[in-house]
């Protein structure tokens, strides 16, 4: 009977506490990437115990073609899949550990050479034909 009642209220612990966490809008930033490998990074931040991400995959994508853009590639391309970090941990309620904060970044790859040439080439290029 004892065991029984342990069972439930850890199952009622584990209800209440998952239910503290509220659908938060997250946004995609731009945090790394690589012009000569033609790579952009973009990432959120996230406190899994209070929230649950909802991201824009279209923001993203948007965001990444601009980066791509801005380095004279046409488009963007997720690659692959997410990565979670988790970058701070804290004491749990009833010992352990817990992610305070979850990092999430996801990589895309930018796709060909549009007709916009590179700052630099255009630079090259005006002077080129000035001459």
């Amino acid at each position: 009977m004892q065991k029984m009642m342990l069972v439930l209220i850890a199952a009622a612990m584990c209800a209440v506490l998952a239910g503290c966490a509220k659908p938060v809008a997250k946004d995609w930033v731009a945090t790394s990437g690589s012009r000569s490998d033609a790579i952009v990074k973009l990432s959120f931040q996230y406190n899994p115990e209070l929230e649950i991400p909802e991201t824009n995959e279209l923001q993203a994508l948007e965001l990444a073609k601009k980066r791509c853009n801005s380095w004279g590639y046409a488009n963007a391309e997720a690659f692959g899949g997410e990565m979670r970090q988790c970058t701070l941990v804290g004491p749990a309620p009833f010992g352990g550990v817990v992610c305070q904060f979850m990092l999430v970044t996801k990589e895309y790859q930018c796709t060909g050479r549009g007709d916009a040439a590179t700052p630099s080439e255009q630079i090259k290029e005006e002077s080129v034909k000035k001459k």
